[in-house]
């Protein structure tokens, strides 16, 4: 089995686990005490006291991942937006608005989305879809990729596998553009499109009533047990890393394209090549509307398929989803759980085990419980610029030392989990070094059931996928939608950048 453990916090707080903004927070709260102390006014410097004790809870106890003051701030922000309207979401299509179909109508953090037709790409010449997002200022492309799984690998073939992972982060992190990769993958449940299409193509009509009873149970057994699996790799890169580049390459718009091409090259040569990725297909504009459309509601992809079916026999239909109804009809964004039209989603995160993670742990995360349930997930690798890992891994090893060397003087037992978080601030460095890039990683699962369905026992069921695969779920309330477009919708949606979460 290959484990992968050696991850750490974020930040290592220097003083007793706290941070230097946390420590210089409540340092500052507590002058009004020692004032009061020193006049005298023994009274007031317990009200203080209280007060200095309160501002300590909400600023060190953690509640499900966020502090009392992260979740006032939420809090009031999501009564905002219901107030003013801002968390529901109706398609200009449904209201008779839509002037251009190729303006894509999508709720929340999508809607600052463009896509782009780009130039002529490869062999045959596609135009490959380019996103542009003008609220966090990135660019980004999709592509569809086929991976024969690590089901049936051995420990030394699952280890050259994580090997090449590594190797495609460094890859990125040397182009100096690459801000993140993103993987998604989303079950899909088995409509049966394709098959029904195959029998009555070859159905012959001196067929044996026999036969029919046969496929149709067939059809009706496959369709209840089957999951279709669809996955999706998103390179995004900030328009502050490509303005210079595309200027040398004709500027404008072209020119961040041909930038573009050219990252796409080198991310898709190790995708086909370490990480044994057997199928590469960059989205175009249509493929990637029809991606988007059934993210948001599964139910249409057999409506879709038999379209695209009639279309080869005449040309006259029309089988793409215009960008304008790629979106859903409808969409609230409630505490626990995202409404878009007929289908409803609760998404949660996934907390890294201390133990480490062993590779393939989040198949359970993608088997759903019953018929008509999707699960999908993302797991986004945000690459940190090398002039700033070199000076987070130099404070992180000097907030080790510091407080290591102030549990000795105190005479306080260090424990091993801060001595494991010590040794790996200390063997940072050394990677950075060797010319490995930084990164922090995180995933977003998500399921989607219809809304004749119990939304909260399947999310339930969903936070019980997670612990079998040895994780910890944490909810993602009050950023519902965020999770979704996220985890489901491969627009390069991040959590890391400020905007999106």
């Amino acid at each position: 089995m290959t484990t992968y453990a050696d991850y750490q916090r974020d930040r290592i707080g220097w003083f007793f686990g706290l941070s230097g903004g946390q420590l210089m927070f409540l340092a500052l709260a507590s002058l009004p005490a020692f004032w009061a102390i020193s006049r005298g006014a023994w009274f007031s410097a317990f009200l203080f006291a209280l007060v200095w004790l309160f501002l300590l809870a909400i600023t060190v106890i953690p509640v499900r991942g966020r502090s009392a003051t992260g979740w006032v701030f939420a809090s009031t922000m999501y009564a905002v937006g219901g107030l003013f309207g801002w968390t529901s979401f109706r398609a200009k299509a449904t209201q008779g608005r839509a002037e251009d179909l190729d303006t894509p109508d999508l709720p929340g953090v999508l809607q600052g989305v463009q896509i782009h037709d780009g130039p002529p790409h490869g062999s045959q010449l596609q135009r490959v879809a380019i996103i542009e997002n003008h609220a966090m200022k990135t660019w980004a492309v999709t592509a569809s990729v086929v991976h024969p799984g690590i089901g049936m690998k051995d420990v030394e073939e699952r280890a050259r596998y994580g090997e090449a992972l590594a190797g495609l982060l460094d890859v990125a992190g040397r182009t100096e553009k690459v801000d993140e990769i993103l993987f998604m993958v989303r079950t899909v449940p088995e409509d049966g499109a394709e098959r029904d299409l195959w029998v009555n193509r070859h159905r012959r009509p001196n067929a044996p009533e026999l036969s029919e009873v046969v496929n149709s149970d067939l059809a009706h057994g496959l369709t209840q047990a089957s999951v279709r699996t669809e996955t999706f790799v998103t390179i995004v890169v900030p328009e502050t890393r490509i303005v210079r580049s595309a200027k040398e390459s004709g500027g404008g718009f072209e020119g961040r394209c041909r930038e573009l091409y050219l990252l796409m090259g080198e991310i898709e040569a190790q995708l086909r090549g370490r990480m044994g990725m057997t199928a590469v297909r960059w989205l175009t504009s249509p493929e990637l509307a029809l991606a988007c459309r059934t993210g948001f509601a599964p139910g249409d992809r057999a409506g879709i398929v038999e379209a695209l079916s009639l279309r080869e026999k005449d040309p006259s239909v029309n089988a793409d989803v215009p960008w304008a109804m790629a979106g859903p009809s409808g969409a609230d964004a409630t505490v626990r759980h995202y409404s878009h039209d007929a289908w409803n989603s609760v998404s949660a995160t996934i907390k890294l085990p201390t133990r480490g993670v062993a590779m393939g742990a989040l198949a359970p995360i993608l088997t759903p419980s019953e018929s008509g349930e999707r699960r999908s997930f993302v797991v986004a690798y945000p690459i940190v610029p090398q002039s700033k890992a070199d000076r987070q891994s130099g404070n992180a090893e000097w907030a080790a030392d510091l407080a290591e060397g102030m549990n000795e003087k105190l005479g306080r037992k260090t424990r091993a989990k801060q001595r494991d978080e010590t040794h790996k601030a200390r063997g940072l460095d050394a990677k950075l070094a060797r010319g490995n890039s930084l990164t922090r990683p995180y995933g977003v699962c998500t399921v989607t059931v219809p809304k004749t369905m119990r939304i909260t026992e399947y999310g339930r069921r969903l936070d019980a996928s997670v612990r079998r695969a040895g994780f910890a779920p944490l909810r993602l309330d009050l950023a519902q939608d965020v999770g979704f477009a996220a985890s489901t919708i491969p627009l390069g949606t991040s959590l890391t950048r400020s905007g999106d979460a």
